[in-house]
């Protein structure tokens, strides 16, 4: 359909993807998919990625590298590792005021919740550990689906903020992580948060000060875009919190 609509850029990601192991597939607008990395009614261990603005099937190319590069990393010292790459939500443009409220994460949260919950009943045993790896926009959907989310761990990237002011607001018994590179354009969001009428503005308290109370780690001079970048202390970080090799984890 996107060939014979003359998109023959949307045609060729299409034909990519259909290539892959997908749980689910969506073509129309901006699109959607659930990628699968590795085995996960059989693994130990999976990281599930949300993605932040800006990606949609015209930019999953971008989106796949990272899911690859976090099971290459963590599949190496485990095996029994799954990595699943969840574009479950329409993402805002970076450059919109969509991207500083959290309606779009309020209406993804549900979607979240809903595929956690299936996920953890393929699960092999209860024993199986699932982290939720978030980045930018998407830290602040794993914050509004958190209080109900059956995860073990769960990872703020270069996060604008998650709209609560603590890790206790998040409601959850997960290990909440929190990173941002040296590089990372997103320490100069302003931290701050005002709820209005229709919508609530701004994410309020930096998910990397003290204040906050996650688990700061390590994440070197990552750029906004450089977390999973093969090599990095960030993405050694990120296989370290899959695993559940806490002690491991380099503090930032």
């Amino acid at each position: 359909m996107a060939a014979t609509h003359g998109d023959t850029h949307r045609a060729t990601a299409d034909r990519i993807l259909a290539t892959r192991n997908l749980l689910t597939f969506d073509g129309r607008g901006p699109g959607r998919a659930t990628e699968v990395l590795g085995d996960p009614t059989h693994a130990d261990h999976i990281a599930v990625l949300v993605p932040g603005s800006d990606t949609s099937l015209d930019t999953y190319a971008r989106f796949h590298r990272t899911a690859a590069a976090l099971y290459k990393a963590a599949h190496r010292t485990n095996p029994r590792t799954a990595v699943i790459a969840w574009l479950g939500y329409q993402t805002p443009a970076t450059v919109s005021t969509t991207v500083t409220t959290t309606t779009r994460a309020d209406q993804a949260a549900l979607q979240l919740r809903t595929f956690i919950r299936q996920l953890r009943g393929i699960t092999p045993t209860s024993a199986t550990r699932i982290s939720l790896l978030c980045h930018s926009y998407g830290s602040v959907v794993c914050a509004r689906s958190a209080p109900t989310l059956p995860v073990d761990d769960i990872v703020l990237l270069g996060s604008p903020g998650t709209a609560a002011d603590t890790v206790a607001a998040l409601h959850t018994p997960a290990r909440v992580w929190a990173a941002r590179g040296s590089k990372d354009w997103v320490a100069h969001v302003p931290h701050t948060r005002a709820d209005l009428l229709l919508a609530t503005v701004g994410f309020g308290t930096d998910p990397v000060s003290h204040a906050f109370g996650a688990r700061v780690f390590d994440a070197a001079d990552a750029d906004h875009s450089g977390y999973f970048t093969p090599g990095s202390v960030s993405l050694a970080n990120l296989a370290r919190i899959t695993l559940g090799e806490a002690s491991e984890v380099t503090r930032g």
